[in-house]
């Protein structure tokens, strides 16, 4: 099987092109804006018609698509989520290789959620942010393409690797000063947040198996379990032996109803997978437990201490 994927620099594209290759049936083509991908192309600015042509030179079975952007202004994540998408598409439906695509959406799409419920793929989405509007826009692109395509909206990303902006990553940086500094007390702030977290190498798995469906459509790709971000500090610490005390800052906040979380995801103060339909239409299943992608993430935040 012949693949074409988009994005494999990134977070999430490092960790998809690792499963495929260790796949003895995939022959693999990274397509991206750095130097060090096979074919170089800015999906944001390149013309649909260049895309066609290689596309029909390169004739894969499968496209993936990880690229994207998570950060930057409205008009920066509409070129880099909604634009390249769109051509994505254009060029597959104007190619001969009548080609599967696998989209990567996100939760951000959904918006927040009531607490103690679980999102699944039939909720109205209500994205909170210009982030969450531009994959949005992306995910309806590719559902009203008419190829063979299917979307996965991933939750809150874990594992080795997490960006820095990111809930955990942002968590590891702040331990990571405390310790390195000798701080005894560390103050945190939006801690009362609840978020699905799922590792990185699992969502690489779901990718595979999409990759090997007949699945159309959305599925979410999750835990099925909110965690705490309290939580996930006190384990954080526990990983990393810091034995200092952890204070909970409090939220500068005017008017009515709970503090915003102090992160722009647009997801409100709780997000929490529905996962049937993976596991029923792709067989997949979380593997990797919070405290392991939490270990990992230590790892690589010690390292700079």
């Amino acid at each position: 099987m012949r693949v074409l994927l988009l994005g494999a620099n990134g977070f999430l594209g490092r960790y998809v092109a690792d499963r495929l290759l260790a796949d003895p049936a995939v022959q693999l083509t990274a397509l991206g804006r750095r130097d060090d991908s096979d074919v170089r192309f800015d999906l944001s600015t390149g013309s649909p018609g260049a895309l066609t042509r290689f596309l029909d030179a390169v004739h894969p079975g499968v496209v993936i698509n990880c690229a994207g952007a998570i950060r930057g202004g409205a008009r920066e994540l509409t070129r880099h989520n909604t634009v390249a998408t769109a051509t994505i598409c254009e060029s597959m439906r104007r190619s001969s290789c009548t080609a599967r695509l696998v989209h990567l959406g996100c939760a951000a799409e959904y918006g927040p959620s009531q607490p103690g419920s679980s999102t699944g793929e039939d909720a109205v989405p209500r994205p909170g942010g210009p982030y969450g509007v531009s994959k949005l826009a992306a995910t309806e692109l590719v559902l009203g393409s008419g190829l063979d395509a299917i979307v996965l909206r991933v939750f809150s990303l874990a594992g080795p690797g997490t960006p820095a902006g990111s809930p955990l990553g942002r968590l590891a940086e702040a331990m990571r000063r405390a310790m390195q500094h000798g701080d005894h007390e560390l103050k945190l702030a939006g801690l009362h947040v609840q978020r699905d977290f799922v590792d990185v190498r699992d969502v690489a798995r779901a990718v595979h198996a999409a990759s090997l469906s007949a699945a159309q459509g959305v599925v979410n790709i999750g835990t099925g379990r909110a965690v705490r971000l309290r939580d996930a500090t006190a384990v954080l610490a526990r990983v990393a032996g810091f034995t200092g005390s952890i204070h909970e800052l409090d939220e500068p906040h005017l008017g009515a109803g709970p503090p915003p979380p102090p992160y722009p995801d647009g997801c409100g103060l709780w997000q929490q997978a529905d996962v049937r339909t993976a596991r029923d239409r792709l067989g997949w299943r979380p593997r990797t437990g919070l405290e392991e992608s939490l270990a990992d993430i230590w790892m690589e935040a010690a390292c700079r201490i």
